[in-house]
């Protein structure tokens, strides 16, 4: 056996394939280097292609402070060349033929900043087709909008401006964008009024090209309320005389706004709607979910829910509500008007924003009273409870005060099938009615009916205090005139006026006691009216006081305690 062995040649292993395995590894090292080579000799060369495409696409002089290239590959493993820059300034438009501005008088603001930026592109290129950059990332970019007039003396001023010609005559298509940390300035020309900022902290573009619009997806901060808003849609093309005009449409969502920044209100905000339009004349749809919604003065929460359409000022932040729609609990109401930021003078001698002046036109048509009183009062029941239709002015000014003491609200209202919660005021309507009805043998039935008011006036809300001009109260039997206040702080009443029955002051004492007051019928008749008595209205919410107020009798009627209607004080 170990001579057959020993016969047997040995196989030789061939050593061509470790050469041509180590040729290759040198040949892509060498291409490598060499590819690596070209890409930092080609950097110039790409750096001023870059600023030329951008300067010809803004007609703006453009700066940037530095420029690499590099080889390396995406997440799939597509290899081509990586390029990053830092340091990037857009100016606004010049209107110069050059779109050049003498650096010795720049703008005082660029109309974009660029903190860094990288970006992938393949190694091949077909002729005559656009290049494609697979990826773009950005990170702390900054965009600020001049204002209107600015960007049209700059148009007017540049009719003949003709743009730079590039060497290359190619188009680029950006497939993806990412930005991380941006910010959004609309400036404005209104005097007195702050730029508004929006602080995007992250957004996804896709579709990238020379004159088309692009999708985007944004996550925005919003200041006030502080919350996250996330919205889709698209943007562009890019209008470059005025970027404010360039058109933008899209939907959002804007979940957990705490509206505890305001003073005087609380409640946790979800919307969701759509807008488009302009960047500086949006039109916006959507609708509001608060169901919590409180004056923090009274603690009583509501379910709130409104359906608007608003026009928005990108300037400023200036919004026109035409209109809003809004359920509170069970009532719907209508309001349209401006909310606009005030500005004032700080010590710093610079203008800050000190809230917004919000001046609405209300029109309440299906709605109870006793939703609005549980909202506006600290009781656990309101007052009384029925239909009321409503059309008022209504005004926030700004300012720390609550919001419950800076409201103030002018209007007419009519109260209809009104009834009070209080057992003792409802125990008093009662019985007006039936001795204002001469139905004295009612008042002591066991089965008592609840008598609905309906009443009409006129009211103006203004501090904490409610001033009611003129109302006219109504019940089965009486007609009652009153004027006065009512203050929100305390609860407290002070109302006089006339009381007008159909019954004699005879009929409405009855038996005995009204034969002896028969003669005095003929002095309480007037108007019309069986009797008319002026009375005040007075005390607290929770413990009222009626009265004969003899101050305002005048020399009509006599003042003899004898013609005094019984169960009544003299004020």
């Amino acid at each position: 056996m170990e001579s057959i062995e020993a016969e047997i040649p040995r196989r030789r292993i061939p050593h061509w394939p470790f050469w041509a395995g180590g040729v290759f590894l040198a040949l892509l090292a060498t291409v490598v280097i060499l590819l690596a080579i070209a890409a930092h000799r080609a950097e110039p060369f790409v750096r001023k292609q870059v600023i030329q495409a951008l300067s010809d696409r803004f007609h703006a002089r453009v700066e940037l402070d530095s420029f690499h290239l590099s080889l390396g590959n995406t997440l799939r493993g597509e290899w081509g060349v990586w390029g990053e820059g830092k340091g990037l300034r857009i100016w606004p438009p010049t209107g110069s033929e050059s779109a050049q501005v003498s650096l010795d008088n720049p703008p005082v603001q660029p109309l974009i900043k660029l903190d860094e930026f990288h970006f992938h592109a393949p190694l091949h290129y077909t002729s005559g087709q656009p290049i494609h950059i697979t990826q773009v990332r950005l990170k702390g970019l900054d965009i600020r909008f001049p204002p209107r007039s600015h960007m049209q003396k700059t148009s007017e001023s540049g009719n003949n401006a003709k743009p730079s010609s590039s060497p290359l005559n190619v188009s680029v298509v950006v497939d993806a964008v990412d930005c991380a940390d941006a910010r959004l300035t609309m400036e404005t020309d209104k005097p007195n009024k702050l730029p508004l900022e929006f602080v995007i902290s992250h957004f996804h573009l896709k579709g990238v090209r020379p004159g088309a619009p692009l999708d985007f997806d944004a996550q925005v901060q919003n200041p006030t309320p502080p919350g996250a808003i996330h919205s889709t849609g698209s943007f562009g093309p890019w209008v470059v005389d005025d970027p404010g005009s360039s058109p933008v449409r899209g939907d959002y969502t804007f979940n957990h706004a705490d509206l505890s920044v305001f003073k005087g209100i609380a409640g946790i905000l979800n919307s969701t709607g759509r807008y488009q339009g302009t960047l500086r004349d949006l039109n916006v749809d959507g609708e509001t979910d608060t169901p919590d919604f409180q004056l923090s003065h009274f603690g009583h929460t509501m379910v709130l829910h409104t359906n608007f359409h608003a026009r928005v000022d990108g300037t400023n932040g200036d919004t026109w509500l035409e209109p809003v729609e809004a359920t509170l609990d069970s009532s719907h109401f209508t309001a349209q008007g401006p909310i606009v930021r005030v500005l004032k003078t700080g010590d710093d001698g610079r203008l800050h924003s000190i809230g917004h002046d919000i001046a609405l036109d209300v029109d309440v048509d299906r709605a109870r009273i006793e939703d609005f009183l549980r909202l506006a009062t600290d009781s656990p029941t309101p007052i009384l409870d029925g239909g009321i239709k409503i059309k008022a002015q209504l005004h926030i000014p700004p300012g720390e005060a609550p919001v419950h003491e800076r409201i103030a609200i002018k209007g007419q209202f009519v109260l209809d099938q009104a009834e009070f919660s209080s057992l003792q005021v409802q125990k008093r309507i009662r019985e007006l009615s039936l001795r204002g009805q001469g139905k004295l043998d009612q008042l002591k039935a066991e089965d008592e009916e609840k008598i609905k008011s309906h009443v009409v006036g006129e009211f103006n809300l203004n501090g904490g205090v409610l001033t009611i001009p003129s109302v006219l109260y109504t019940v089965p039997g009486a007609d009652i005139h009153l004027h006065g206040t009512y203050r929100t702080h305390g609860d407290t009443l002070d109302f006089t006026g006339t009381a007008m029955m159909q019954a004699t002051v005879s009929q409405m004492v009855g038996g005995w006691k009204g034969k002896l007051l028969k003669p005095a019928d003929r002095f309480f008749k007037k108007n019309g009216a069986g009797t008319e008595i002026p009375i005040y209205v007075a005390g607290t919410r929770e413990k009222p006081q009626f009265g004969f107020d003899s101050a305002h009798l005048g020399g009509t009627h006599p003042q003899r305690p004898d013609t005094q209607p019984p169960e009544i004080t003299p004020r």
